[in-house]
């Protein structure tokens, strides 16, 4: 996947100015892709270079802003891009290293890291379920889309709630180490 393909999709949810599309990035997207407001523009230059994009001229407006579409070349590469298979997400996680150099330094000196990567999981537990109680709450009405959305987001729920009881699990025996 690409950044493109995330912008695509954004796009194709709702034509958006750059810094509306960033903004949107931090609060959705942003999740689970990363990238700067800077990548964000860069990336939108060369979509609109490709003709995956254009911009929506408002003429009542004085404004500097670009508001961006998808054109058909754009919803053309989402498609193809869509049906393409991709292997299974693999951990690439920094903190698992450094568990297994602790286990062969010695050092107990990983844990208030772990304690810190507790923390911030639960605080990004916490915004999940505040988007869930604010979004999905009542589930009349429910389309595929939203269903979709809700999917998505109970998966990133879940992905959470695993990370804190394997912290929780990690630091309790870590610690039973250190009273030995």
């Amino acid at each position: 996947m690409s950044l493109a393909h995330v912008l695509l999709t954004s796009l194709m949810e709702k034509p958006s100015t750059g810094i509306e599309l960033a903004r949107r990035f931090d609060r959705s997207m942003g999740f689970f892709w990363n990238a700067t407001h800077q990548q964000i523009y860069r990336e939108l230059s060369a979509m609109q270079q490709k003709g995956w994009i254009s911009t929506i001229e408002d003429e009542s407006s004085n404004s500097r802003k670009k508001t961006y579409q998808v054109e058909q070349m754009g919803r053309t590469e989402l498609a193809d891009w869509m049906v393409k298979q991709s292997p299974p997400a693999q951990l690439r996680e920094e903190l698992m290293v450094r568990l297994r150099a602790e286990a062969q330094v010695g050092q107990a000196t990983v844990l208030p890291e772990l304690e810190r990567h507790l923390m911030l999981h639960q605080e990004k537990l916490k915004i999940y379920q505040q988007i869930f109680a604010k979004d999905f709450s009542s589930t009349e009405n429910e389309n595929r889309t939203l269903y979709i959305h809700k999917m998505i987001l109970q998966l990133g729920i879940n992905l959470e709630v695993g990370w804190i009881e394997w912290l929780e699990t990690m630091i309790t025996g870590l610690k039973k180490f250190e009273q030995s």
